[in-house]
């Protein structure tokens, strides 16, 4: 979407579009790109932290329709920004949008536990997570279908996402809906205290077998053997996130 919507612009070129660029030009345009696809990947990792942790404040359902109120006023506004030539929203917008697409995953466990208590919430997530392996297949094959539809329409291709965009709009709606339409599980489903006591005593004692913790850290403090297990990751963690802003600082 980037490349063929901006194609010259991220090069200092803002009179070539995509069908004028040249092969070099081409490659050039595809590696800020690629600083664009990690910048979205910190905002879905950061947005699991926000937008679960303002859930704590707010409510599960109130932050779901955070997410579809101000996803439907992105994806209807980010044809205007690209026709606006602004690399700033475009990429700004679609920032929040993947936070949400992050915050989503971070929050629904909670939000099911809410919804059906805490004792199989586990899971009724797993079950749940049919639904977005299913848009993982259907979402992308919509998406190419409509943009393959456009490019035989003769549709230029900084226009060619327009249409998508309206489309997700409308599926935000009916997801705006859906949330709207959820309500607690009805108490003569709940289970008895008595079925729950027994539920927990039988988990309890077959956890028992299996030695469970927080090595290195709930034993005594943060331990060097800990610590040098953080810096395993952290490190590297911290040295893609400034190569991805880097990267991504190309854009503008």
């Amino acid at each position: 979407m980037l490349q063929e919507i901006f194609a010259g612009k991220l090069i200092g070129m803002p009179n070539l579009n995509f069908g004028a660029l040249s092969v070099e030009q081409r490659t050039m345009i595809a590696g800020i790109a690629a600083g664009f696809a990690g910048l979205l990947s910190l905002f879905n990792i950061g947005g699991r932290f926000f937008w679960a942790s303002l859930s704590d404040y707010i409510g599960r359902k109130n932050t779901y329709y955070c997410f579809f109120l101000l996803g439907i006023a992105l994806y209807a506004l980010a044809p205007t920004f690209a026709s606006m030539g602004s690399k700033l929203l475009f990429v700004s917008a679609f920032c929040v949008i993947l936070s949400m697409y992050g915050g989503g995953f971070a929050t629904v466990p909670a939000y099911l536990a809410d919804m059906f208590g805490t004792q199989f919430v586990g899971a009724i997530h797993g079950r749940l997570l049919t639904a977005w392996s299913t848009a993982g297949i259907i979402g992308p094959v919509v998406v190419n279908y409509i943009r393959e539809f456009q490019l035989q329409a003769g549709v230029p291709r900084d226009q060619l996402y327009n249409t998508t965009m309206y489309i997700l709009c409308a599926m935000l709606i009916a997801g705006l809906i859906c949330n709207y339409m959820i309500k607690p599980v009805n108490h003569k489903w709940h289970m008895s205290a008595d079925e729950v006591a027994r539920l927990q005593a039988a988990s309890a004692k077959s956890a028992a077998a299996v030695q469970s913790g927080s090595f290195g850290i709930d034993r005594g403090g943060l331990d060097v053997r800990a610590a040098l297990f953080w810096a395993f990751v952290g490190i590297p963690l911290a040295w893609g996130v400034w190569k991805t802003l880097e990267s991504a600082a190309k854009i503008f």
